[in-house]
Parts: structure tokens; C-alpha cells; sequence
């Protein structure tokens, strides 16, 4: 009798995570097309700016050995991030590159390129 509730019970949960899954990945593809057409048709800008701060995000994350069931190995990504401020006050935050990020300090003027949330240069 409760092997059969349990049975009922996971054929309804499965389907509602595998729908909630799939709509969520769904739903991010939808959002980076919208961001990617919307950075497109924006205007390409050339504004003076002050690199005030630079910051990291490291991700950690942990696979299984191939073929082996000793255990795992962990892996590890860093994503790179600079604001900038410009003349009137405002900030920005763009992701960069880990060559672009290296290149770039705190305190930096000079001419911040971009086109809607997209980064495209800065020159000193």
C-alpha cells in the first residue's frame, strides 16, 4: 500500500520538475536573445569615464573522475567585472576579460566605449 502512494506520488513530481526545469532554461535562452538584440540595436557610445572599482567572482565546481568512482575533482572559473564612472555621477558595471581586467586600474581616466550592457573598450 505505501509503495503504491509513493509510486503516485513521484509520477506527479517528476513531470512538474522536468516542466519547471525545462521552462527555466527556456526562459533564460528567451532572456539572453532579448538582451543580446536589445545590446544591438543600442547605440555604440563614447563617454569619458573613471574606472572606480574592479572586482571578481570565482566558481567553484566539482565533477566526477571519468570512467572512475575514486571520487571527484574540482574545477574553477573566475568572471571579471569593472565599474566605471562617467562625468554625470553615474556607475557602471561591466563584465571583461581576465587580459582586459589585468590591463585596467583603479583610478584610470580616460574614454569608456559601450553599447548598452555590453563593454567594447576603454582607452587611457
Amino acid at each position: 500500500m505505501f509503495a503504491m502512494q509513493m509510486f503516485d506520488i513521484l509520477s506527479f513530481i517528476v513531470p512538474i520538475m522536468f516542466i519547471v526545469v525545462f521552462g527555466i532554461i527556456i526562459f533564460s535562452i528567451i532572456q539572453g536573445i532579448s538582451t543580446w538584440h536589445k545590446n544591438n540595436n543600442s547605440p555604440r557610445l563614447t563617454v569619458p569615464a573613471v574606472i572606480v572599482a574592479k572586482r571578481t567572482d570565482v566558481s567553484h565546481h566539482q565533477h566526477a573522475n571519468a570512467g572512475d568512482m575514486s571520487g571527484f575533482h574540482t574545477t574553477s572559473s573566475t568572471t571579471y567585472y569593472v565599474t566605471f564612472q562617467v562625468e554625470s555621477g553615474d556607475r557602471m558595471e561591466f563584465h571583461v576579460s581576465g587580459l582586459e581586467y589585468g590591463m585596467l586600474a583603479e583610478g584610470d581616466t580616460g574614454r569608456l566605449t559601450f553599447q548598452g550592457t555590453r563593454y567594447l573598450s576603454f582607452e587611457r
